[in-house]
């Protein structure tokens, strides 16, 4: 049994509450409009959901939701912020999308929040006034600038009873989730994956250096591999990235720095391709039916092993590519975050 499902009850008071939420939230509210506000903009993701969401010939989850107010947000210590924000500050304004002057203001024109920030050290005190202001939040990638704030979102989140997730848009892209089940007649039961995508540190070192793109291939890996990753080692030569993964039951996944997005998935059945990004479409529903129902399609269990997983990547780099435990990487963490809050 691995650490993250030891502490499964962390979640029981959170899933007791966040049913109360969505049962008198949005179950009885058929074809309810739902305000989305969005908090930075400094960030490509934020016009291209706007437009998903603002589509008018949007149907399903997503002709119930409309992006109406944005705080644009930005790292000022963060040249390509600076830059994304000037552009996409623009597109959004075109877009027709309200601009306001704070996230306490955004927080009372809207019923649910995406946070865009590009920079993800800002994260933790921006979602600390959406969960405060009891509103879904969705936080794109990083979840954070490091594992025990992504620690601190979660708990925050739960202990409010406020619905939270996050996620890469290439958990959900086609055939994923049809391989992590086994469904898939070609490969059958996952014995292994080797996923791969770019790794872009483009933002400061001020957190791993992985968690900003390196993001995207390690959702599509545990996606597919599912939870229960114990060890972790990095291999770095030059621009390339091996990150190898030991499962509990001895299966191995890897995440290799490559351009482009992918998997090659070992089954026992037979191998097959799979992971390629398929727009952000898939996530963008998922994000509206969520906003709806108020039950994360992700579990906030999962998506910690993910940011655990990387952080281990980079101590195992900054180790010359030693193994590092899993384990001992989250209690780290966690130690930081109760001594915050003893």
């Amino acid at each position: 049994m691995s650490i993250f499902q030891k502490s499964r009850t962390w979640f029981f008071p959170w899933l007791i509450a966040l049913a109360l939420f969505s049962s008198r939230t949005y179950a009885d509210e058929t074809g309810r409009k739902i305000a989305v506000g969005i908090i930075g903009v400094d960030t490509p993701h934020a016009t291209e959901f706007t437009k998903i969401f603002n589509d008018p010939t949007a149907t399903g989850p997503l002709a119930d939701c409309t992006v109406v107010a944005t705080y644009l947000g930005g790292t000022p210590d963060v040249p390509r912020s600076v830059e994304l924000l000037a552009e996409h500050g623009k597109l959004i304004r075109e877009m027709g999308v309200e601009v306001v002057d704070s996230i306490d203001e955004l927080l009372e024109k809207v019923d649910a929040v995406l946070l865009e920030s590009l920079d993800g050290r800002p994260h933790l005190e921006e979602a600390k006034k959406v969960i405060t202001a009891g509103k879904p939040l969705f936080v794109d990638k990083p979840l954070a600038g490091s594992l025990a704030d992504c620690i601190e979102i979660f708990q925050l989140a739960e202990e409010a009873g406020v619905p939270c997730f996050s996620s890469s848009s290439l958990r959900f892209s086609e055939g994923v989730a049809e391989l992590r089940n086994g469904k898939n007649p070609q490969v059958g039961k996952v014995i292994g994956c080797a996923a791969y995508g770019p790794n872009k540190p483009l933002l400061p070192q001020h957190m791993p250096d992985l968690f900003y793109y390196g993001i995207h291939g390690a959702e599509t890996l545990f996606a597919i591999m599912g939870s229960g990753c114990e060890m972790v080692h990095r291999i770095k030569v030059g621009n390339t990235d091996l990150v190898v993964g030991v499962w509990e039951d001895g299966r191995l996944g890897t995440f290799r720095s490559h351009g482009g997005f992918g998997a090659t998935v070992y089954g026992a059945k037979g191998v097959a391709l799979g992971g390629k990004w398929t727009g952000y479409d898939p996530l963008v529903v998922e994000i509206a039916r969520f906003f709806q129902t108020g039950q994360p399609p992700v579990s906030h269990e999962e998506t910690l092993e993910i940011y655990t997983f990387l952080e281990a990547a980079d101590e195992s780099r900054q180790y010359g590519g030693a193994p590092v435990s899993m384990e001992s990487v989250m209690e780290k963490a966690r130690k930081k975050v109760e001594e915050k809050t003893d």
